[in-house]
């Protein structure tokens, strides 16, 4: 059986619940799946060595990664110094309550951050929603990423603010992080000799 860790910090509950969406859409047969709030990281070093998979979320805060998730993956350095998460998938989602928001900047944050670990990124894998005249707000990835999950609702409204189609392309995100990760099982690697 596959691990799939969705490690995350979430501010008020909305990153919290996209990260429930995706672990939801991660739990396909063949996969395990474990959500990780970095306020409880240290008690969870040791799965998040044996996952096959982590997924990072983290909500936008003025322009990138919150400052608990950004502890987080400070003190990830003993995992990256023993290469404890190298080729191990990995993706990432953001959420915040302006439609732009600087999220991109947040998962290319989360990126550079996986590639240090010598990870294998994945991205959402789904064509721009809403971007015709025939699109809507209900379309999945209606915010137009292709390197991972952005999800957004109003600075006023709690987690029933997020429309359900941001949690359909959460759960999405996590679906295809779980195929890619059976694709790379371990009994389906290539011993190079």
């Amino acid at each position: 059986m596959s691990k799939l860790a969705v490690v995350y910090h979430s501010g008020y509950g909305h990153t919290s619940a996209i990260a429930k969406a995706v672990a939801r859409g991660a739990s396909v047969g063949g996969v395990q799946t474990q959500l990780v709030p970095v306020e409880a990281v240290d008690q969870h070093w040791n799965d998040l060595k044996m996952a096959d998979a982590i997924i990072f979320g983290t909500p936008t805060y003025m322009g990138g990664v919150s400052a608990p998730f950004k502890a987080f993956m400070d003190a990830s350095s003993k995992a990256w110094a023993t290469q404890d998460w190298k080729d191990k998938i990995a993706a990432g989602f953001t959420h915040s309550a302006s439609q732009g928001g600087d999220k991109f900047n947040t998962v290319t944050q989360l990126f550079t951050f996986a590639m240090q670990h010598g990870m294998i990124w994945t991205g959402l894998g789904l064509l721009p929603g809403n971007n015709s005249s025939k699109g809507s707000v209900n379309d999945l990835n209606r915010l137009g990423s292709s390197t991972g999950a952005l999800t957004q609702s109003a600075a006023d409204q709690g987690v029933d603010g997020i429309l359900e189609s941001e949690f359909r392309t959460a759960a999405h995100l996590g679906r295809r992080v779980a195929q890619v990760t059976l694709q790379f099982a371990p009994e389906r690697a290539l011993t190079v000799e």
